[in-house]
């Protein structure tokens, strides 16, 4: 039965909550509070990039928010010239004064949907998307994106995805949402952690890391890893 997203935040809605809170979303701590181990994805991912292409020269963010991600990417790799994709112009333009003064190389800001992303073909020599993948609905964006992300990637490059996730079997699925609500009421109470979830149940739609690992074969990458997973996220991603 094909899934009803209608009822699902809207671009303008997801765009309107990240241009009001670009403070919060330029501090790891504060801006990925509700990621479990969010400084360790974002390290595993960065190193994992490193690690494939140590002379890279091209980065693209997707969904970029601040910039953290690429930051922690330049401080590995100096001197990327820096692809940022963002929904939300302030997150952009926060994320570039940002990354343009770490860098002496080019740092482009492109404000658009993922899903619409019309980028050059094996360029890139790493691709990051981190908090953002869990906004495309049905198998369709899933399809269209990861497809698009392959063709911009150069030979032997990477892409590298932290994210929430869900879980093919619906008792193991129930499980983590459990182990995920312990969590965030030890974050802020049940008040705080019921304000979570609505938004969660509002605005993303995570699949599985097994999907999402198939989908990454199935578009052409040769070698797919998992870097970690701990509850309801993960970091992974394949090598072209």
């Amino acid at each position: 039965m094909k899934a009803n997203y209608s009822q699902k935040a809207s671009n303008a809605e997801i765009r309107t909550r990240f241009d009001n809170d670009v403070e919060r979303f330029s501090n790891l701590e504060t801006g990925q509070q509700t990621t479990i181990d969010a400084a360790l994805t974002m390290e595993l991912c960065t190193e994992a990039a490193k690690y494939t292409t140590p002379q890279g020269k091209e980065l693209l963010d997707i969904g970029c928010g601040a910039g953290n991600y690429s930051l922690k990417m330049l401080s590995k790799l100096p001197d990327l010239n820096c692809t940022l994709n963002d929904l939300s112009m302030p997150m952009l333009e926060r994320a570039k004064a940002r990354v343009s003064s770490q860098t002496n190389g080019e740092t482009t800001i492109i404000q658009d949907d993922m899903r619409n992303l019309n980028l050059p073909d094996n360029h890139f020599d790493i691709v990051l998307a981190a908090a953002t993948l869990h906004h495309l609905r049905d198998d369709a964006d899933w399809e269209l994106v990861f497809g698009k992300i392959y063709r911009c990637i150069k030979p032997g490059g990477s892409f590298w995805i932290s994210d929430l996730i869900g879980h093919d079997s619906p008792p193991i699925d129930k499980l983590f949402q459990g182990k995920y609500s312990e969590y965030l009421e030890t974050l802020g109470g049940p008040g705080y952690r019921q304000k979570v979830l609505d938004y969660i149940d509002h605005e993303d739609t995570p699949r599985s890391l097994n999907y999402q690992l198939a989908l990454l074969s199935r578009v052409g990458l040769k070698h797919t890893e998992v870097l970690h997973k701990n509850s309801c996220f993960a970091a992974f991603g394949g090598i072209k």
